[in-house]
């Protein structure tokens, strides 16, 4: 017991700690789930048009982004949400769990705080168990919060607790995993790429098991996602197959335990390797320094982003088909008539590799504040560099990524979309396509940059932007929302490429106020004071 003497104490530092974090995690995805729900009931009122749309969800497309396709035959509206929607609330809750975990473990040992915890009478285990306590409080709220949630709209209430403790059972899952790469680096941000790592390869491992045969195949049940959808809910509910993600969690976890008491603390078990002893002279300017710190994140988007181009694409030739009895509402959103469902469609999915964009741009910029509460962006100001040339660097490297990550996503959409229908023009066309909604990630991303320099305390508000964009470009038309909503969004001024022409006015006035919010950004940055924690 003296191994986890403190822990009450560091519990409730946890969630004093996030006592914004958590409850915004937990109820965006409880309210993603109502509102997916209602979306559904809005947009399918007839059983006939949720069979329309569920033929689609037999396409191996769909599998494998989607589910192993339960109910599907005969699909209901509550069938048809665990299907095809429940996945990636199930992913979201993989995330909070990755990023609380590192959070409370990896990030205060880097940061040299765990150590000074641990100078006091607080037992060597007390903080990962912490960390646990606060994944499980987070995850039965995301249970309690989302059941009410979505049993308020009228969906089962068995079924959405079902469905609910399978996003917490998988956030579980992914809590462990996480605390057991911990364990294995010394930096925060490797043990939160390697989680991420185990996710996509979980994410994967299930498509290709539930391509292989009927709702899964044995290679399918290798993936903790797959126990999760393996419930059956709202169809033939079973609640045994989420014990093999409690069964797991619990394994990983104790090797974690194990891996605690044979490093020292600060270190992880594979030492980092050592650098060059000089540095390439390509790293004096702040830019290339920008691009070299973020390698590896950009990789990896732009391989995810690539992926799941190809997947979209993929979907083109099933598109006129399985949706040519959409609902007119629904006709709204893909392209107005029947005739335009592919333009359409290509359209939305420019649309929401721009949001995805948009993300990976925020969270770009976001380094800057790492790098400053960190203390690392001091030594850097010390030299010649000036405040505006480093805010600036990094600010220009956050773009130049977005701008290859557009071009990346519709290239590899266009290939998706060539193998299937066997038109070569698809490539340079939707790279292009995606390349027009170029302004309207500057602008996210100069938004973020003019949070930083002003008011870094409230850089998490820029996420309202391509959040809100994103909601009201994919589910005003349905909802029937007034269009000067729509306009607050950069990403609502971009015509969808190749449904609609490109038009230059939008473009040019979004340049100019990404231009003018960056120049906000930089004369900020320069009058206020440089802070650490």
């Amino acid at each position: 017991m003296r191994a986890q003497r403190a822990t009450p104490a560091l519990l409730r530092l946890n969630l004093r700690r996030d006592r914004i974090k958590l409850p915004a995690w937990v109820l965006g995805i409880a309210v993603m789930t109502m509102y997916f729900g209602n979306a559904l009931k809005l947009a399918y009122p007839t059983e006939q048009d949720i069979a329309n749309v569920a033929s689609f969800a037999n396409s191996p497309a769909a599998i494998m982004m989607s589910g192993p396709g339960y109910g599907m035959d005969n699909p209901t509206l509550e069938a048809f949400l665990a299907n095809q929607y429940a996945l990636y609330l199930m992913v979201a809750a993989a995330l909070m769990n990755i990023l609380l975990t590192v959070r409370h473990t990896r990030l205060e040992e880097e940061g040299g705080r765990t150590e000074l915890i641990l100078a006091g009478v607080v037992g060597r285990n007390a903080p990962l168990t912490a960390a646990m306590l606060t994944a499980l409080v987070a995850n039965t709220a995301l249970v309690v919060a989302g059941t009410l949630a979505l049993a308020g709209t009228g969906f089962d209430t068995a079924g959405s607790l079902l469905l609910l403790t399978g996003f917490a059972a998988l956030g579980l899952v992914f809590a462990a995993i996480t605390a057991l790469m911990c364990q294995v680096t010394e930096h925060a941000r490797a043990a939160t790429g390697l989680a991420a790592a185990v996710l996509g390869a979980a994410f994967l491992i299930r498509g290709i098991g539930d391509l292989t045969a009927e709702h899964g195949s044995a290679l399918s049940w290798l993936s903790p996602i797959a126990w999760s959808q393996q419930t059956r809910v709202f169809v033939d509910p079973r609640w045994w197959p989420l014990t093999l993600s409690i069964g797991f969690a619990g394994a990983a976890l104790v090797g974690a335990y194990v891996l605690v008491g044979r490093r020292d603390v600060g270190a992880g078990l594979v030492a980092p390797r050592l650098g060059a002893a000089e540095a390439s002279a390509a790293l004096s300017h702040p830019f290339t320094m920008a691009l070299r710190l973020q390698r590896g994140a950009i990789i990896g988007w732009a391989v995810g982003l690539s992926v799941a181009g190809l997947f979209y694409g993929a979907f083109t030739e099933s598109i006129a088909d399985a949706f040519g009895d959409l609902p007119d509402d629904i006709l709204v959103i893909m392209g107005g008539a029947t005739g335009n469902l592919v333009d359409g469609y290509l359209g939305l999915m420019g649309f929401t590799m721009a949001f995805l964009v948009s993300c990976f741009a925020i969270v770009s910029v976001r380094r800057l504040h790492s790098e400053e509460q960190a203390g690392r962006a001091d030594p850097v100001l010390a030299t010649k560099t000036s405040r505006a040339g480093w805010m600036g660097s990094g600010v220009a490297a956050a773009a130049a990524s977005s701008i290859v990550l557009l071009g990346l996503s519709g290239a590899a959409t266009g290939l998706g979309a060539a193998l299937v229908t066997g038109d070569p023009g698809y490539v340079v066309t939707l790279k292009l396509a995606y390349l027009a909604h170029t302004p309207a990630v500057l602008v996210v991303a100069a938004v973020a940059a003019l949070l930083f320099g002003l008011a870094p305390r409230a850089f998490g508000a820029v996420w309202i932007l391509p959040v809100f964009g994103y909601l009201i470009g994919t589910f005003g038309p349905i909802l029937q929302l007034p269009d000067w909503l729509g306009d607050l969004s950069p990403l609502g001024h971009i015509p969808q490429m190749p449904l609609e022409s490109f038009t230059a006015t939008p473009v040019i006035a979004l340049l100019l106020v990404a231009a003018t919010a960056v120049a906000g950004g930089l004369a900020a940055f320069r009058r206020r004071d440089i802070t650490a924690t």
